[in-house]
């Protein structure tokens, strides 16, 4: 009960935030122009239950034992990232893919609807705020779809986590989106995701518990209408990552995010 109370009361919180008009934010940490003083985002990172640990004290056989196979993981310090950190800055990218064009999917479970535009277009007119009841299939999101070669050489700075599954290579996937905007739940295989900038929140249920959501329904929506009634044993395993940590999941589990945040983010899949 009290772990329920916990988590209504943190949903609340954010809840409000996000009705009274995603309170102002002060200046923060996001940077990389990314936020500005008369930005939004919303406030409340939520309640955090998976292992969160020093990068440094997780060796690779650990990292296999423990998690690779069975349960996320949040690790702190695994790489050192600030040449690409610095390089996803807003006027870097502008300045450096501004003219490139971008893929947008729709951000809910079972569209595929696809809208190509240049990047400038995109920061300058769908990187905005979303609210709870604007639909998945309304919704176009920057994660992945861009041209590998002209992307290449920001992909070449950023640094991968160092741990690797047997018989799987590494895809990398580069996104940024508004506060409010996530990916509904889905699975696939295993990966690991790191925010460069903002914040991003995610639920996780193992592959053996498929959790109930709308396939069209936003993150946003999931959070402020079904999750406060979630039964105890429904709760999902869920986490807010900043820049500097990196969350692993495994292979088929469910999973949807949450930016809380203007928030730049790479993933690394394990295929």
């Amino acid at each position: 009960m009290e772990h329920k109370a916990a988590a209504f009361s943190a949903c609340t919180r954010l809840f409000l935030t996000w009705v009274i008009g995603l309170k102002a934010a002060e200046p923060r940490a996001a940077g990389g122009g990314w936020s500005s003083d008369s930005d939004v985002r919303l406030q409340d990172g939520g309640l955090c239950n998976i292992d969160v640990l020093d990068g440094s004290s997780l060796s690779h056989q650990q990292f296999i034992q423990r998690y690779a196979f069975s349960r996320p993981v949040i690790l702190r310090g695994l790489t050192d990232n600030m040449r690409f950190r610095s390089s996803c800055s807003r006027s870097s990218l502008l300045e450096q893919y501004g003219d490139r064009r971008v893929r947008l999917s729709t951000a809910n479970t079972y569209s595929y609807r696809k809208v190509d535009v240049p990047l400038q277009e995109y920061v300058d007119v769908w990187l905005r705020p979303q609210s709870a009841d604007v639909l998945g299939s309304e919704t176009l999101y920057f994660f992945g779809g861009t041209n590998v070669t002209e992307w290449q050489r920001l992909l070449d700075q950023y640094e991968s986590p160092p741990y690797v599954l047997p018989h799987t290579s590494a895809a990398l996937s580069f996104g940024i989106a508004g506060p409010g905007s996530g990916v509904p739940f889905h699975w696939h295989g295993p990966g690991f995701s790191e925010v460069i900038y903002g914040r991003k929140r995610w639920f996780l249920y193992p592959p053996d518990k498929e959790p109930h959501f709308h396939p069209n329904r936003s993150t946003l929506s999931w959070v402020t209408e079904t999750y406060p009634h979630l039964p105890e044993d429904e709760a999902p395993l869920e986490c807010t990552i900043s820049p500097g940590e990196v969350l692993y999941f495994p292979d088929r589990w469910w999973h949807a995010t949450l930016n809380l945040d203007t928030s730049v983010f790479i993933s690394t899949f394990l295929g």
